[in-house]
């Protein structure tokens, strides 16, 4: 997969690329990352990418004319190009999913002000990661390359991701390591009890606990199945379900006390 950002700064890449998982991506061949200066490609004399906006107003507005033949310059019948505006589409792990899947994602980070409204009708879609303003679409397009990256085959193992926040509808369950307990707080039992259906049953309880409390939001949106509706019946009880108190109970062996 190919990702190519539109910027002003490309400066700010230098260390996403540059770091842990994206650098080692990138040095297997499974993405190649591109980045593309705007003011290359300005046909203005003094170098100028941006202008007062036309009925006035506050700060500088990004030209159409440099962005476009920057696009014009990397875009392919393959292309699907990008364009981070605040009134985009809020980005998602499912629009992550999508954009896992094509052959060359093109990201147009604005700035300043704003950008030409007229730049629009040159993209195939417009991404917002959030209800806040940035000074430039750099840091989002990171972002969103980012969850994305880690999607393609190959990048980080396929068991990392399936239970992963948001992969189901649900927010993960809590993990823990060693020590088992710290400043008397302790691992919960069931984790050592070896039973690992119970342990599957444990942290999909956690799951939908989580995701009740924390994120009512996407809780509306989830369809338990039969067995996760008997979990929420233990959770609004405050249950401690028996099939947790038999996996403890016969793994008691392996419980450190």
């Amino acid at each position: 997969m190919k990702i190519t950002f539109l910027t002003l700064f490309k400066e700010m890449y230098e260390g996403f690329i540059n770091t842990s998982i994206i650098k080692r991506a990138i040095a297997k061949n499974l993405i190649e990352i591109t980045c593309v200066n705007i003011r290359n490609f300005t046909k203005d004399k003094y170098g100028r990418v941006d202008s007062a906006p036309i009925g006035g107003g506050a700060g500088l507005i990004m030209k159409c004319q440099p962005i476009i033949d920057a696009l014009n310059s990397v875009k392919t019948p393959h292309s699907y190009v990008v364009l981070m505006l605040p009134t985009g589409k809020t980005f998602s792990q499912q629009i992550a999913h999508k954009y896992a899947q094509l052959e060359h994602l093109i990201i147009i980070c604005g700035h300043y002000e704003g950008i030409d409204a007229r730049i629009e009708k040159y993209v195939d879609e417009c991404i917002s990661i959030g209800d806040y303003i940035l000074t430039g679409g750099e840091l989002g397009s990171m972002v969103i390359a980012d969850a994305v990256i880690r999607l393609i085959d190959g990048v980080i193992a396929d068991e990392s991701t399936r239970e992963e926040t948001f992969e189901n509808g649900l927010l993960e369950y809590p993990q823990y390591t060693e020590p088992l307990e710290f400043n008397g707080d302790k691992v919960p039992e069931i984790l050592f009890s070896g039973n690992h259906e119970a342990i599957q049953k444990w942290r999909q309880k956690q799951s939908l606990k989580l995701t009740k409390e924390k994120r009512p939001d996407l809780f509306d949106k989830y369809y338990p199945t039969k067995k996760d509706q008997k979990l929420l019946n233990e959770i609004v009880n405050n249950e401690t379900g028996k099939w947790e108190i038999d996996a403890i109970t016969k793994g008691h062996k392996f419980i450190k006390k």
